[in-house]
């Protein structure tokens, strides 16, 4: 870093940094970071998205940033994706305040201001009293309390999966921080597992898989969170567990490459209960794997689906016209 932020000095603007980082690690040297690109005459931008790391242990002002974001989403308890949008705090240090947006309703009035980049100077009004709720009700002791947990479940997980699967990525100590990344690219090789074929092999335990391929193709990031008992914790770790011994008897020739439950999941009841069953392994295998479920088991509505193509064609399930009678 220290070599490009001379190289570019004449140009450089800003650099972007996570913290904790994507990886599921803490950076070590994320102030010197801040003081290298200062010192060369650019700016930090710290992305606040994984501040579920932090709250009440750390301030991203500390680091040398000059502008942070905070995502509700992931730290406050506001609705995201089919219930988002999401939104949030920007923070930024006393120098940049000339330049933040201004609104009509809204006090910030400088003259360097550029204009209003929402409707309500400080976003949805719908949304914020989630986020205000909750820091009230956990207040200052349970928001730092909530960091520390989901940094230990995810250092509990961690331990409990790395006989079975590489972590690939820790920090100082030998710990990951809130999230960490299991690598299966290997799989491919020595079972022609791929990545999906795993996520897919979760639904039939009742899990939808976590973030998969990113940041690191082939790779599934673990991120538990401080919301989940230590019960579900050790369910989704039997369940990453089982599907690695299942990976273990395809490697063994126990299993066949192609016809076997990771390539052939999710099952559906249909597929299970349906008259004629076409595979080497058995219906209880493919439905029931875990002892669990026979008590309380989630049934994937439909069966394996190419993933890429439907991202590239529009597939149509609806009726001909014919059948509405027009």
């Amino acid at each position: 870093l220290e070599a490009k932020a001379a190289q570019h000095a004449s140009n450089l603007s800003c650099i972007m940094v996570t913290y904790p980082s994507t990886h599921g690690v803490f950076e070590a040297g994320i102030k010197q970071i801040c003081e290298i690109v200062h010192r060369h005459g650019g700016q930090v931008y710290l992305d606040g998205a994984n501040m579920n790391a932090q709250v009440g242990l750390c301030r991203p002002g500390d680091f040398g940033a000059d502008v942070c974001h905070l995502n509700l989403h992931k730290t406050f308890c506001i609705p995201h994706g089919g219930g988002g949008p999401g939104m949030g705090p920007i923070g930024a240090a006393a120098h940049l305040a000339p330049f933040l947006p201004a609104h009509p309703f809204s006090d910030h009035k400088a003259e360097k201001a550029i204009g209003p980049v929402s409707a309500a100077p400080y976003g949805s009004p719908s949304i914020l009293p989630i986020s205000w709720m909750y820091i009230g009700l956990m207040g200052s002791d349970g928001l730092k309390k909530a960091t520390q947990v989901a940094i230990l479940n995810a250092n509990y997980m961690a331990k409990r999966l790395e006989a079975h699967y590489e972590v690939l990525y820790r920090g100082d100590h030998d710990r990951v921080a809130h999230e960490f990344i299991l690598d299966m690219r290997d799989f491919k090789r020595t079972a022609g597992v791929e990545v999906e074929d795993v996520a897919k092999r979760l639904m039939d335990f009742g899990f939808h898989a976590p973030t998969m391929s990113w940041p690191v193709p082939g790779t599934i990031m673990v991120e538990p969170t401080e919301s989940e008992s230590k019960a579900e914790l050790d369910r989704f770790c039997d369940a990453l567990i089982a599907i690695r011994e299942e990976i273990r008897a395809i490697e063994a020739g126990k299993l066949d490459r192609e016809d076997n439950p990771l390539k052939n999941a999710p099952h559906t009841v249909d597929a299970v209960s349906g008259t004629e069953w076409p595979h080497a392994y058995s219906r209880e295998q493919a439905a029931f794997p875990a002892p669990y479920l026979r008590a309380a088991k989630y049934w994937p509505p439909v069966a394996r689906i190419d993933n890429a193509y439907g991202d590239r064609n529009l597939v149509c399930t609806c009726p001909p016209m014919a059948d509405y009678g027009l």
